[in-house]
């Protein structure tokens, strides 16, 4: 079994299709583990705010497979018959596949953009705190703490299965701000 994080974000009706992602994703995976969500401004596409969030699962599936995988669900859920700019139903990438490093089947692993975007990092740092990257000298707490960038980011309230993945302390801890005020 294979450790993996996937980021999922969505801007059309988004708790619909963050638990029907999340739905999903448990169906193909098996038990998740997920962190809290978050509302961001929008990176990279013009559009609405964005709910994201991290899941962790243990995986069978090779790279290839789990990516053919997400790219269903994502088609289930509408993203590939959204032809309207900016406007994302669930969008789902691999973020981290076991210990895998590189381009692998089309994906850069780590992803990227977890290094960069708050609406990535601060999530999976909350859920894998000492999760370690190749070429990190630090584990994803201190690589978030050590963040400089500059994002609309807050913790929002959100239930899965009658459960809060949310805490309360977290929200009112964080009211709408910029991260990069911290």
């Amino acid at each position: 079994m294979t450790a993996i994080y996937l980021g999922l974000g969505s801007n059309v009706d988004r708790e619909h299709f963050l638990r029907r992602g999340l739905d999903a994703l448990e169906q193909l995976l098996g038990p998740l583990q997920c962190s809290p969500v978050f509302e961001s401004d929008a990176v990279g596409v013009l559009g609405q705010r964005f709910f994201n969030m991290v899941v962790g699962a243990q995986t069978h599936l090779s790279l290839a497979d789990l990516n053919a995988g997400l790219k269903a669900i994502e088609a289930a859920c509408g993203r590939r018959e959204s032809r309207t700019a900016g406007r994302i139903t669930l969008d789902i990438d691999v973020l981290v596949y076991g210990e895998l490093t590189g381009r692998h089947d089309g994906i850069e692993l780590p992803r990227p953009e977890l290094r960069r975007n708050a609406f990535v990092l601060w999530p999976l740092a909350l859920l894998a705190p000492q999760l370690t990257l190749a070429g990190e000298p630090s584990n994803i707490a201190g690589v978030w703490s050590a963040w400089q960038g500059n994002q609309m980011l807050w913790p929002v309230e959100f239930a899965w299965r009658e459960q809060s993945l949310t805490p309360l302390p977290l929200i009112e801890t964080y009211r709408p701000r910029d991260v990069s005020g911290r």
